[in-house]
């Protein structure tokens, strides 16, 4: 009966430890918006990183931007920036309007603002 009982147990415990290990897995796949876009190397241009948790920073070639991204297939929904607000004369700071973005068939970064114009684009980090 015990060695029945201590069976059971190990068995249900390798199940638990299967599903965990499974659903782990099941949301391990990469998104193509996820890494570093524009040109971090120059703090005038814009560039923006989205981690794969759903977390986006940033600058807008002038202030530090922090938000969120969301995706739905091939386009990505941002959650708004809160960011620095410095005045840096000459400096276009488009990026902290985005509201969605894609990715063009050249693999640049489309951003779109609120009402749906392009407003620039971002090329993928190398």
């Amino acid at each position: 009966m015990a060695q029945t009982q201590a069976r059971t147990l190990r068995a249900v415990s390798l199940a638990f430890a299967t599903a965990a290990f499974l659903a782990g897995c099941a949301g391990s796949g990469t998104s193509p918006f996820v890494g570093v876009w524009g040109d971090t190397g120059d703090p005038k241009q814009p560039s923006l990183e989205l981690k794969s948790d759903g977390n986006a920073t940033g600058t807008d070639g002038c202030n530090r931007l922090i938000g969120s991204w969301k995706e739905d297939g091939k386009t990505i929904t941002f959650g708004g920036f809160a960011s620095s607000r410095m005045a840096c004369e000459g400096v276009d700071t488009w990026l902290s309007n985005a509201a969605t973005a894609k990715i063009q068939e050249n693999g640049k970064l489309a951003v779109f603002g609120q009402g749906g114009d392009e407003i620039g684009t971002l090329a993928a980090r190398k």
